[in-house]
């Protein structure tokens, strides 16, 4: 089955900018879709951001602007290039990737931390 491992969270200072991996276990395949959902403390999940194999993406409004999704589908890894963060951006973020001949897959999750 397909694993995937996300790394790249941490603590980091309102302005800063972090990259968030997803990495996909295997060969053999290729993923059609990846992205990072996120919750914070008191708030409800959200699609953070998308992409699609053929690099069509998509962006929640509060993030459009400063953060980039990327893919490799040689190497089924996604990356999430996040700048100029801000507080509201503090949450567990968890990355996903799925295709139509293989379920959706999530990551462990990794915790971003904005914080001054």
């Amino acid at each position: 089955q397909v694993q995937l491992v996300e790394s790249g969270g941490g603590l980091v200072e309102p302005g800063g900018s972090l990259r968030l991996s997803c990495a996909a276990s295997g060969s053999g395949f290729s993923l059609n879709v990846m992205g990072w959902y996120r919750q914070a403390p008191g708030k409800e999940r959200e699609l953070v951001a998308a992409i699609t194999k053929s690099d069509t993406t998509t962006y929640a409004d509060s993030v459009k602007g400063r953060f980039t999704i990327s893919m490799d589908n040689g190497k089924n890894t996604a990356y999430l290039q996040m700048n100029n963060l801000k507080f509201e951006d503090t949450a567990v973020y968890q990355c996903f990737g799925y295709s139509d001949l293989i379920p959706a897959s999530w990551g462990q999750g990794t915790q971003v931390t904005v914080s001054s």
